[in-house]
């Protein structure tokens, strides 16, 4: 999956060459160099986003509506983006680092307040959405909503339904935290994701602890409990379930939305007989967004502003949605996007759904360290 975002820069790199070959240049280019724009900025552009998290024909489009050059980098954790953030000078222009991650760097100092006149496209923006971001980022300043996903359990449809009767456990958090049922499911493979971040606030939620909590004898309950499921989990990892989960080789994961609906559609695809699922548990779980931010030593913030606003136009984030499966938070997009995918309820919750999900705290340094250290023994059964 994630070749694709090779094939954008291919295609984007076939479609410069093929303008040069042909003696034409993009709209507003300068004659002799690099193209520059009305306020004498650079027609260039660089971002830096989740591998596979755009459609193959939104770059080139918006390179062919305005004019300017795209070089569009991925990478596959936060953590990565983080790093680079906080050294300075990355040398891109947009970035997209998920919303808990946000809100710290935001107090870091490295994003650009945005002019919310030059991204007249923010009008199409869901308002229940923005309400809930503003919680980590305050009059939404810094930031604009990409896409929005649940982390939830993914399983074999059929393993689950030999081990149980039928699938109606995987309606629970139970299903994962308590050791009488997940042992059920520990010789066909379980999965955890290797995020504390992630594991340690959905066990908290499951006891009926704040999953927000700072309180380390409170963190330690969830600890405790991972620990009691310790000896069913096959391994811990945040992609590899994807392509185990299709194959039959893994058949319970605590997953993002988005990879296992991925998961369900490879194995579709390849025919081999394997039914995923996806939950998102009764008791609520987590609902994470990726946002849009500008650096603020970014290079062409005008270009960025432009690139922003193409995004939300109804029918671009619509495309997106359609093609990586993730929902959108363009309020109009929605009747653009695929009826199979805007009906399923795994991609676009409903209300009663919704009400019961949490977003993820932003946590202080001391708290990183202990999720850290309780994560190690964790994973090495201590």
């Amino acid at each position: 999956m994630k070749l694709r975002p090779l094939t954008i820069r291919l295609l984007t790199a076939g479609i410069v060459a093929t303008l040069a070959a042909c003696g034409g240049k993009q709209e507003g280019a300068a004659p002799d160099g690099a193209a520059t724009a009305a306020g004498g900025e650079e027609k260039v552009l660089n971002v830096y986003n989740y591998s596979d998290y755009i459609a193959e024909d939104t770059i080139p489009g918006f390179e062919q509506q305005s004019g300017i050059r795209v070089t569009y980098d991925v990478y596959d954790s936060d953590e990565v983006l983080e790093t680079k953030l906080l050294a300075g000078s990355s040398g891109y222009d947009v970035v997209v680092p998920t919303l808990n991650f946000f809100g710290r760097q935001i107090q870091a100092g490295v994003f650009k307040e945005l002019d919310k006149s030059k991204i007249p496209n923010l009008a199409n923006l869901d308002p229940q959405v923005m309400q809930l971001i503003a919680a980590q980022d305050p009059g939404n300043k810094y930031g604009v909503p990409y896409m929005s996903g649940t982390t939830g359990i993914g399983f074999n449809v059929d393993k689950v339904t030999a081990a149980f009767g039928s699938t109606e456990v995987t309606n629970s958090w139970s299903l994962v935290f308590d050791p009488a049922k997940i042992s059920k499911l520990k010789d066909c493979g379980v999965t955890l994701l290797d995020t504390p971040s992630d594991m340690i606030p959905i066990a908290l939620h499951y006891l009926g602890e704040d999953p927000h909590s700072a309180d380390p004898a409170v963190i330690q309950k969830a600890a405790d409990l991972i620990k009691s499921i310790r000896p069913y989990v096959q391994n811990f990892h945040s992609s590899q379930y994807v392509s185990s989960l299709a194959n039959g080789t893994t058949c319970l994961v605590v997953g993002w939305s988005g990879d296992i609906i991925q998961a369900r559609d490879r194995a579709e695809e390849a025919g081999n007989g394997v039914n995923v699922g996806f939950s998102i548990p009764k008791e609520g779980a987590p609902q994470w967004f990726d946002m849009l931010a500008i650096p603020a030593d970014a290079k062409h913030p005008e270009n960025a502003y432009a690139f922003i606003n193409y995004l939300l136009e109804p029918q671009v984030a619509a495309n997106n949605t359609n093609y990586i499966q993730y929902a959108n938070p363009v309020a109009g997009a929605t009747p653009l996007v695929e009826e199979a995918i805007r009906n399923d309820p795994t991609i676009y919750p409903p209300a009663e759904v919704k009400a019961k999900l949490f977003t993820y705290a932003i946590n202080s340094p001391e708290t990183d360290k202990l999720y850290t250290r309780l994560w190690t023994e964790i994973k090495t059964g201590r």
